[in-house]
């Protein structure tokens, strides 16, 4: 019988090693290493002991990468970030009269708003621009004028334009202020240093198919011990219960409901690759190299970056589209995938724009390719003038 499947893995002239597959230039899931693929072969069963190890072994690991301390623990949480996001907002967002201020400058700040809405817990929230880091004078203000709010919600690393916000400020901020920290780090950990002991930082969720390198599948919250012995019976959700989770992990070392197993198997390999490349250090200097080669590239093609330099991270990259009106977003998309590489739609809700991700398994040869290609593409539909759109 066939099923239809046959023409969805298109051939693709572009570059070589991702075999028939195009580069993933996206915020995730990530182009990764062949060893990472060859880790989901085998099949594994959850109540394994080797595979309870590798559990054990992730959970420590990650704690080490974030610099947590002997007070924090590690939950791992089936799905995607935001399961974990909306997971760790459901066990220790407030209520009764207390509040969650929530910082809004882009989608991923927006959907926690929208996850306190659904789920009715108290917030407020400061919005600022998708080109400027949060001020953290207004959010030094909004807490001394507010002892309602007792958690704040940042996103370390706004995917929607790459803008990486001042964390350490804010952390420092909110804890002289004697207020609870939770980091959105699902685009900026294993890429980004971040120092949760030293900056005392509360909960910090990030996910497996980021700049670890990992596949989809899980997600993680690190957070204090004692914030989530506290949290008990708290949570909205049977499933998204961190603490409930969290205790079925230390007396078991299973996951309550099916683990995917064969993600968390690729991401223990993703965790040995990132080792060799010289951990986190050693990534973020691969990855700041290749934002530097398609930022300076683009530039000299003509396109306008979203953002200044110091607010730009090196995790994704937004350029504002040309006026041209031969300029289709779709055609230059669909053209990039038939060479090999697939970039993004821009999320702004003010100016057309598209973005170019510059993590995963990509190095400076693949930006210089993504940039001849680009060149091609203008040709291709006949773009000249590459004046921003207003």
């Amino acid at each position: 019988m066939t099923l239809g499947f046959s023409s969805v893995r298109p051939t693709y002239k572009g570059p070589e090693g991702q075999e028939d597959m195009p580069y993933l230039l996206t915020p995730g899931p990530l182009t990764t290493m062949r060893s990472v693929k060859l880790a989901m072969l085998a099949d594994w069963g959850s109540r394994d002991p080797e595979f309870r190890d590798i559990v054990r072994a992730i959970r420590n690991e990650l704690k080490r990468l974030a610099h947590a301390g002997p007070e924090a623990e590690c939950v791992l949480m089936q799905g995607s970030g935001t399961f974990a996001i909306e997971a760790a907002l459901g066990c220790f967002a407030p209520g009764r009269g207390r509040k969650t201020l929530v910082l809004v400058n882009g989608n991923y700040g927006e959907r926690a708003a929208q996850i306190l809405e659904h789920i009715k817990r108290p917030y407020t929230r400061i919005d600022g621009s998708d080109s400027t880091p949060t001020p953290v004078d207004e959010v030094a203000a909004a807490l001394d004028g507010d002892p309602d709010i007792q958690l704040v919600f940042l996103v370390h690393c706004e995917t929607t334009s790459g803008i990486v916000n001042p964390l350490i400020d804010i952390a420092r901020a909110v804890k002289s202020r004697g207020r609870v920290l939770m980091v959105d780090a699902m685009s900026s950990f294993g890429a980004l240093p971040i120092d949760m002991a030293g900056d005392k930082i509360d909960v910090l969720v990030s996910s497996s198919n980021k700049c670890i390198e990992g596949v989809p599948g899980f997600a993680y919250a690190i957070c204090r011990r004692d914030l989530l012995v506290a949290s008990a019976g708290r949570c909205h959700s049977v499933a998204l219960d961190l603490h409930a989770q969290w205790t079925a992990l230390e007396q078991t070392g299973q996951f309550r409901f099916t683990p995917p197993t064969h993600t968390l198997v690729a991401f223990a390999q993703a965790l040995r690759e990132l080792a060799d490349e010289g951990g986190i250090e050693g990534r973020l200097k691969r990855y700041r190299a290749n934002q530097a080669t398609l930022v300076q590239g683009m530039k000299r093609i003509g396109f306008v970056p979203l953002l200044e330099e110091p607010h730009a991270g090196p995790i994704i990259q937004t350029f504002l589209s040309p006026h041209d009106p031969r300029f289709e977003f779709e055609i230059f998309y669909r053209y990039l995938r038939s060479r090999g590489f697939a970039i993004y739609p821009g999320k702004l809700t003010r100016r057309p724009s598209f973005r170019i991700g510059t993590i995963g398994q990509v190095d400076e040869k693949v930006m210089r390719d993504v940039l001849q290609a680009v060149r091609d593409a203008l040709k291709h539909m006949g773009v000249k003038d590459l004046r921003p759109a207003e």
